[in-house]
C-alpha cells in the first residue's frame, strides 16, 4: 500500500477529521493518513525479520536521512535504522510481535502510535509510544518511548 493514497482536498474533509490529521501545505491543506503510515512502519519495519523486505519498506516509509531516537541511542539513515531493528529483534524472542494499541493520530507533521510487544497470543511484555515527525509523506524522525514497567 502506498503512503501517497492518503491525500484529500480540505474541501472534502469533515470538520471532525480536520482537527486530527490535516497537514498545512504551502497553498492548500491536505488530508494525510498518519494512521496508515504509522501502522505500516510498525508492521513493515519493526516486525519485519527479512532485511531485504525491511529495506524496501524503509525506502517507502522513511526519509533517506531519517533518524531513529531510542532511549539508549540514535540511528541516522535507513541502513542504520535497519541495523538498529536487527539488534532489537535479536534481543527479543523470535515469536515476539509489535502490535498497535489503537489508531495513530497526528497533525501538523507529527504523529503518535501506542504499541505493545510480546507473544502473539499472550499479554504484552513491553508497551510504548512512537512519535514521528513526518514530511513529504515519510518519517523524518522517530522517537521511541518505552512505558515504565508496572510496580
Amino acid at each position: 500500500m502506498s503512503t501517497q493514497k492518503h491525500l484529500k482536498s480540505s474541501a472534502e474533509a469533515s470538520p471532525k477529521t480536520m482537527d486530527r490529521d490535516f497537514v498545512p501545505g504551502p497553498e492548500v491543506s491536505v488530508r494525510f493518513d498518519f494512521d496508515g503510515l504509522m501502522q505500516a512502519h510498525l508492521t513493515r519495519v519493526f516486525n519485519e525479520r527479512d532485511s531485504s523486505r525491511r529495506q524496501n519498506a524503509l525506502v517507502e516509509l522513511y526519509a533517506e536521512d531519517a533518524t531513529l531516537f531510542e532511549p539508549h541511542g540514535a540511528a541516522t539513515g535507513r541502513e542504520a535504522i535497519s541495523a538498529a531493528v536487527d539488534a532489537l529483534q535479536v534481543s527479543l524472542p523470535p515469536s515476539f510481535v509489535f502490535t498497535a494499541a489503537g489508531a495513530a493520530v497526528g497533525h501538523h507533521g507529527v504523529a503518535r502510535l501506542h504499541w505493545r510487544a510480546g507473544p502473539p497470543t499472550g499479554p504484552p511484555v513491553v508497551t510504548g509510544t512512537d512519535v514521528a515527525h513526518v514530511a513529504d509523506g515519510r518519517i523524518r524522525a522517530l522517537h521511541v518511548f518505552l512505558d515504565p514497567a508496572p510496580l
